[in-house]
């Protein structure tokens, strides 16, 4: 049981980092949307895609994991950090169901305004990065909030 216990949080700690690790390499790919045309539009646009649904792909894989590491670990579903991690979860589930795709969509329309859409985009890349992170520091710190 402890090997598996193990193997059970490397692929947690690995799923933690598939989730949050690409999102740090859209920022030089939303610098240059504003001026992207044509097929070099569709490659970032892909790309920052690909992003996205790798980070939810890992997410199933983090999901799934934290809920084994609760069964077989030492914690409850009331223990503090664990009720802080899944009240993130939920609001990351929402931020992310809504967030990027719709933005994604409209860089594609005729006369949209790039400048904008990517503004918006960076706010929301970096919005996603900071709940991510919350999530990371309830886990690896286990605060003792009650």
């Amino acid at each position: 049981m402890d090997l598996l216990y193990r193997i059970i949080i490397y692929l947690h700690v690995a799923s933690v980092i598939a989730s949050i690790g690409p999102f740090f390499i859209l920022m030089p790919i939303v610098k240059k949307l504003p001026s992207a045309e044509g097929k070099l539009l569709e490659a970032y646009l892909a790309t920052l895609k690909s992003v996205v649904r790798l980070s939810k792909h890992a997410g199933h894989v983090l999901i799934g994991t934290g809920v084994l590491l609760v069964i077989l670990g030492p914690w409850t579903w009331k223990t503090p950090w664990i009720v802080g991690t899944l009240a993130l979860l939920f609001a990351s589930l929402f931020f992310l169901a809504r967030a990027f795709s719709p933005t994604l969509r409209k860089f594609t329309e005729e006369g949209a305004d790039k400048l904008e859409l990517a503004a918006k985009l960076k706010r929301t890349i970096w919005t996603y990065i900071i709940l991510l992170m919350s999530m990371l520091w309830f886990m690896v710190v286990k605060p003792n909030l009650w």
